[in-house]
């Protein structure tokens, strides 16, 4: 079974640069939007055929994110903790039924961020919450995934200009720190990246797992000047899985577009390969 994680940049837009044709040629059996930039009035007719699950900004043409399927969704929810989260369109999760049994996972878009602004504030509060539903869904015992834009690189293998973008939000220190502790092993303690010690939670960051422990390979490229071309790029998003869910990976590859002409979004989607 396929799942593809995508930022779409805006589906309209996604639609006329050829996002289309690229679900047609590549078929995933579950795709996680980010930044649909959408209302559902527009976003059904798209993918009409697919059974689809999504939050919806209550910022006009911002945000949004949904889960789209053939397969069965037998439950959905769009609640994360704050008010103003559960209507920010930046988390909606899913339960959905595979020939193998039940999958439960989310599409997530973390803030971008900016330093010293309440855009860094918010980023931090939606971080802080991510962090307690990812302990919760560990405690819970069950296996789940969270995929999507965290808007974070991880580590200096994440980022192509990592010491430019040491004071910029997306690689701070204290942002770091959280992706620690997603990613480092259950109850295992650990320095973070912000000086702290931290202890895991234990999810398993599907991409890291499968390049190993190489440069990127990146996920974003700006639009500005010549980032694509030179492969100037940041790793920022993500399949975060149980370590079950994560043992069933057979296959991780980040559909880079061949040229920058033909780039349907600022991100490439990322197609996870798992034996359900």
């Amino acid at each position: 079974m396929h799942i593809a994680s995508i930022n779409v940049n805006g589906i309209r837009a996604a639609f006329r640069k050829g996002m289309g044709e690229w679900l047609k040629e590549h078929e995933p059996d579950i795709v996680a939007l980010q930044e649909v930039r959408a209302s559902d009035d527009d976003l059904f007719p798209l993918l009409d055929g697919w059974n689809i699950i999504s939050s919806v900004s209550n910022q006009k043409g911002r945000a949004g994110v949904a889960i789209a399927t053939k397969l069965p969704i037998l439950s959905s929810s769009i609640e994360f903790g704050a008010d103003d989260f559960d209507t920010s369109g930046r988390w909606v999760e899913g339960t959905i039924q595979t020939p193998s049994g039940i999958l439960r996972m989310a599409s997530v878009y973390v803030h971008a961020g900016e330093v010293d602004t309440p855009k860094q504030v918010e980023k931090y509060r939606f971080l802080e919450a991510m962090t307690e539903r990812l302990e919760a869904e560990r405690a819970s015992g069950q296996e789940f995934l969270a995929v999507g834009d965290l808007n974070v690189g991880h580590t200096q293998l994440d980022i192509k200009n990592w010491k430019g973008n040491l004071k910029n939000s997306g690689f701070l220190p204290q942002e770091r720190a959280y992706f620690d502790r997603f990613f480092t092993a259950r109850g295992e303690s650990a320095l973070a990246a912000s000086g702290e010690e931290i202890t895991g939670i234990g999810f398993v960051d599907i991409g890291r797992r499968w390049a190993g422990e190489v440069p990127g390979p990146y996920t974003w490229w700006s639009q500005r000047g010549q980032a694509f071309d030179t492969d100037t790029g940041w790793r920022i998003d993500y399949h975060a899985a149980t370590p079950g869910l994560a043992d069933k990976v057979q296959d991780y590859k980040i559909h880079r577009a061949a040229d920058y002409a033909s780039r349907w979004s600022d991100h490439a989607p990322v197609v996870v390969k798992y034996s359900l």
